[in-house]
């Protein structure tokens, strides 16, 4: 089960900690705070209630989570790095997983410097959110990362690469807001450059319009063109499968060993999981990375409004433009006469694989979608039953007491 996903343990938690950010505290802007999150701050503070207001008064900062454990946080700012639980009225509003704080947030907190703790009174809406579906066969969102710039799409270059994968991956990233980047990794272990020639053209026709990166963490090889486009103060996901080298990359990039790296099962090349947490770690150069466990599933979600139509418009930008040269405006695309997307595959100017992953999608959206407008309606109804069981009670007080 997912630690964003569990209840709440009851008794004493095990403290996590960052070692990746060694100093006590960092500057705001340096975590990536800017003036659109400063004036999203000042709007925050002026909604909240009153009695909240009362509790908290002056005392309330914005800081970052850096590291999650369970519903235990390690959170960041100007004035130093504490441990931090949300309030009672904090957790009474987080209705789904998804309204937890995750790594890469930015919170409102109330440190209590003396005792190295803090208490998170609220979560700042998020610009981006890369979630997915929670593995099994349960409903609901993981989020895996928030308020991130550029999603690192790793795959490896080995038995292990595929095209498939990739586009629910950028789906999925462009869905979240960030800017979907692909990175190959084990250049190394590619014997012939046309090999990697070869992985990079499938990598780039999977995710049309992605900068795709071939580097191997081993040698260096690419190394610096991949530095190039991780600014300063921008923050950045790694997003793949076990065993494709997100943490030997991590290392890499952060000039470090802080993430523990094993190698991949013998026989049949499968990765193993080495990262188990969520981290955010900062960059030499200035940019702040969140590397986070291997994925077994990338099962596709849909939040509050969101249908998953603009991630799947962009992952898929060239059927997309089939489209627009269909007969008819609502071609499904399946078996309509003049349809320009089966006409491209017919003509062999479409992977009938992409076109077969393409529908796919859909479908999944289509079924959140659903499973989520049900999920609501029935949410709403046992809300209104209990307001009108509180309400009757009342009503049933009062006239007791009339009668006496």
């Amino acid at each position: 089960m997912d630690a964003q996903a569990e209840a709440a343990p009851r008794g004493k938690q095990e403290e996590p900690s960052i070692e990746g950010i060694a100093e006590k505290g960092m500057d705001l802007a340096a975590l990536g705070w800017d003036e659109r999150w400063s004036d999203m701050w000042t709007a925050w503070l002026q909604e909240l209630p009153e009695a909240v207001k009362r509790r908290f008064g002056d005392a309330l900062v914005p800081v970052r989570v850096a590291f999650a454990h369970k519903h235990l946080y390690r959170v960041i700012g100007d004035g130093g790095e504490w441990l931090a639980e949300p309030s009672g009225q904090a957790r009474a509003g987080m209705l789904e997983p998804s309204d937890w704080p995750c790594v890469g947030d930015w919170v409102a907190a109330s440190p209590r410097p003396s005792e190295g703790r803090a208490t998170i009174v609220g979560v700042l809406p998020r610009r981006s959110v890369f979630a997915r579906k929670v593995a099994g066969t349960r409903r609901g969102a993981q989020v895996v990362a928030a308020n991130v710039d550029l999603a690192l799409l790793v795959t490896s270059m080995t038995q292990d690469f595929e095209p498939r994968r990739l586009e629910r991956y950028a789906a999925l990233a462009y869905d979240s807001g960030a800017e979907p980047v692909i990175v190959l990794t084990k250049a190394d272990q590619v014997a012939d450059e046309a090999d990697v020639a070869t992985f990079t053209a499938e990598a780039m026709s999977a995710a049309p319009g992605c900068s795709v990166y071939p580097v191997s963490a081993q040698t260096g090889a690419g190394m610096s063109e991949l530095q190039a486009v991780l600014a300063p103060g921008k923050t950045c996901v790694l997003v793949g499968s076990s065993g494709v080298g997100k943490s030997t990359l991590a290392n890499a990039l952060t000039g470090t060993s802080h993430m523990e790296t094993q190698a991949i099962r013998e026989g049949d090349g499968k990765g193993r999981h080495t990262t188990t947490h969520r981290e955010l770690i900062p960059l030499p150069n200035g940019a702040l990375l969140l590397d986070t466990p291997g994925m077994r599933e990338v099962g596709v979600v849909t939040l509050g409004d969101n249908d998953g139509l603009q991630g799947m418009n962009h992952a898929f930008e060239d059927i997309q433009g089939y489209a627009k040269s269909c007969r008819f405006q609502d071609c499904t695309h399946q078996h309509e006469p003049g349809c320009a997307v089966l006409e491209a595959i017919e003509a062999g100017e479409l992977d009938a694989s992409r076109y077969r992953s393409y529908m796919k999608l859909q479908r999944e959206y289509a079924y959140m979608k659903r499973s989520e407008d049900e999920r609501v309606r029935q949410q709403h109804q046992r809300f209104t039953k209990q307001r009108s069981k509180a309400y009757n009670a009342i009503q049933r007080s009062h006239r007791s007491r009339k009668g006496r």
